[in-house]
């Protein structure tokens, strides 16, 4: 069931490179939009083409000035809806605020929710987004959510860059990721492992505890986000202390704020692979450990799939070719 009006993709001041990525994979050019700062720190958005009656996509990640971001994604759905857009798709590759998802203390804010009811006021009817960090997120939302997996990018990366991949075991940093991990193994008929870390106080880890057996193994750290990259590094340390033969890091969401590049210098990670759902230009340039998966090609196809009114479920286990 092909629709007759077009498809419009925007994309805001955080992430233009992956905008431009699946607009090129889709063979459409971005639609015309200006997101400035005035001097007083206010955004302002002007779409510069007509939107009327037809299928708009925002793509906006929740990385950099993340208040920015989020805030320059809502303006520009507001500004679609009444401008009378069909329908409006917020495609956010990485969720802002999904690690507060939760009232994991008195009085903890759950902002996750919030984001959520801020985005469909502001007038979104669909959200495409990527790894969730807790795939909850999706029931905060009273509009349909799509998220999409990096796994099957995943397991494509390593099979054709990890070499004897075969002599691999899939590690889990902690107990929030295994079935991520184990999801992966499964896949890959691969041996699983699991860290267990105990924490002395929030993005502190105090000490690790291994269970299963690396000697000799590749070991595969597979995780949603890497953000002070404290974790993987404790992580890679137990793992070449217990026998591993080397340690590959493989995360959906490369964060790398505060200290990361340099603890990922530092530690004994042999590759650290992350997505673009953040763009990581500037930080490439700083660590030659780092390694990029382009997952334009399943956003797109999530993009095309959606406004074609078909299913996105073969993107779950599939990359698209």
């Amino acid at each position: 069931m092909s629709t007759d009006n077009a498809i419009k993709l925007f994309t805001g001041n955080a992430s233009p490179a992956l905008a431009k990525l699946v607009a090129k994979r889709m063979g459409l050019n971005l639609a015309k939009a200006t997101v400035i700062k005035f001097s007083n720190q206010e955004t302002s958005v002007t779409i510069g083409e007509s939107v009327r009656d037809e299928d708009v996509f925002i793509i906006q990640s929740g990385c950099g000035e993340i208040n920015d971001s989020l805030m320059e994604l809502l303006i520009m759905i507001n500004a679609c809806k009444t401008a009378s857009a069909r329908r409006i798709t917020a495609v956010i590759p990485c969720f802002p605020y999904a690690r507060q998802d939760k009232k994991d203390k008195s009085r903890a804010p759950i902002t996750a929710r919030l984001t959520a009811n801020m985005l469909t006021v502001a007038g979104a009817d669909h959200v495409i987004t990527m790894d969730l960090h807790a795939s909850q997120i999706q029931g905060f939302f009273n509009i349909p959510v799509d998220n999409l997996y990096c796994e099957p990018s995943t397991i494509h990366y390593i099979k054709t860059n990890i070499p004897n991949w075969k002599n691999a075991i899939i590690v889990s940093p902690d107990a929030g990721g295994a079935k991520r991990a184990t999801s992966i193994a499964d896949n890959l008929e691969l041996d699983f492992a699991l860290i267990h870390k105990e924490r002395k106080k929030a993005n502190e880890v105090s000490r690790m505890v291994l269970v299963g057996d690396v000697t000799g193994k590749i070991a595969i750290l597979v995780d949603d986000m890497a953000d002070t990259c404290g974790t993987l590094g404790l992580a890679a340390k137990t793992l070449m202390e217990n026998g591993a033969e080397k340690v590959y890091a493989i995360v959906a969401h490369g964060i790398l704020s505060g200290k990361a590049i340099q603890v990922i210098n530092d530690s004994v990670i042999e590759k650290m692979v992350i997505t673009n759902t953040i763009p990581s230009e500037e930080k490439m340039a700083l660590c030659p450990k780092l390694d990029i998966i382009d997952i334009s090609p399943t956003i797109a196809e999530a993009i095309r799939r959606t406004h074609n009114g078909e299913s996105v479920s073969y993107l779950f286990s599939h990359v698209p070719q």
